[in-house]
């Protein structure tokens, strides 16, 4: 299956969107209408790309969206960008979601003793090429990083594109400690110092920030894959979670083609992008704790 995006509204304003469609042309939800699995038998997953690597707005799935397009996250009235804390330059992954999950907030995870962060599960492909923003590409998971955000539960999963010409050479973490030495290392200075910038502490890790290995991090996806399923068919209540979708036969939220064509007609036309703050590319240092 293949899929396009549409933008409406300009890059790097408030009301930017980016809606997807499928191989037939019809709006759908990146959330809901996307499948988790791309070949369940070999183990392959869909992935939606939000954020290319080395750039710095912070881009997600609207959750709370109508068709749950992909907007840049907001903060007091202002659009975000992570910062570069040296020495990363923004990004250092494409770095996105797996549809078809939810980190469910009411679920207290027994790994981590907290709930989860309300999205769909975050990832982290550590492949050779940089994507586009709404890509959806296939990836081989590698492994998961339990990161605690402010009380929340969200996991980080590491993968690679499944057609990355070393792809073959990846099957579990350890070959990407193996293979990419310090990338797993500087995943963690990462998470743990991205938001202090902004005046917060250090974020927090379960199992002292150790990476668990592919089998452990395939059963966290898969139970995440059962919330949504139950958010989806209206099993458990997802308060201000928006589950319109076009192709979840036995979800309440099922809505035919046509009938969801009127929310992204709604919003603004395509325009130039708005010009970005001089401040984004500033450098961030600090001697780490």
């Amino acid at each position: 299956m293949s899929y396009t995006v549409e933008q409406r509204a300009k890059a790097n304003s408030l009301e930017y969107r980016l809606f997807f469609k499928n191989c037939k042309g019809q709006y759908i939800s990146p959330f809901h209408d996307i499948p988790l699995f791309a070949d369940e038998a070999k183990g392959i997953f869909n992935m939606v790309v939000e954020v290319p690597r080395w750039t710095n707005a912070k881009m997600e799935i609207a959750t709370k969206d109508p068709l749950n397009p992909i907007k840049q996250d907001v903060k007091k009235g202002k659009l975000r960008y992570v910062a570069n804390v040296f020495p990363h330059k923004g990004y250092i992954w494409n770095y996105g979601a797996l549809p078809q999950t939810w980190e469910n907030p009411s679920h207290i995870d027994e790994n981590t003793g907290f709930g989860g962060d309300n999205d769909p599960i975050d990832v982290c492909d550590i492949g050779s090429k940089v994507c586009d923003r709404g890509d959806v590409i296939k990836v081989k998971i590698l492994g998961t990083l339990a990161l605690i955000d402010e009380g929340e539960t969200d996991w980080k999963i590491i993968a690679i594109n499944a057609e990355d010409p070393e792809a073959s050479h990846y099957n579990d973490i350890e070959d990407v400690r193996r293979l990419k030495p310090n990338y797993l290392e500087s995943t963690v200075d990462w998470f743990r110092r991205y938001k202090v910038p902004d005046g917060k502490p250090e974020n927090q890790f379960a199992f002292d920030a150790e990476f668990k290995n592919k089998d452990f991090a395939i059963n966290i996806i898969k139970s995440t894959h059962e919330h949504w399923k139950s958010l989806v068919t209206k099993i458990i209540e997802g308060g201000e979670i928006n589950c319109t979708n076009v192709t979840v036969q036995d979800s309440p939220f099922l809505s035919k083609a046509e009938e969801v064509e009127s929310i992204v007609k709604a919003a603004p036309p395509c325009g130039p992008p708005s010009p970005v703050a001089e401040d984004v590319d500033k450098w961030y240092y600090y001697q780490k704790n």
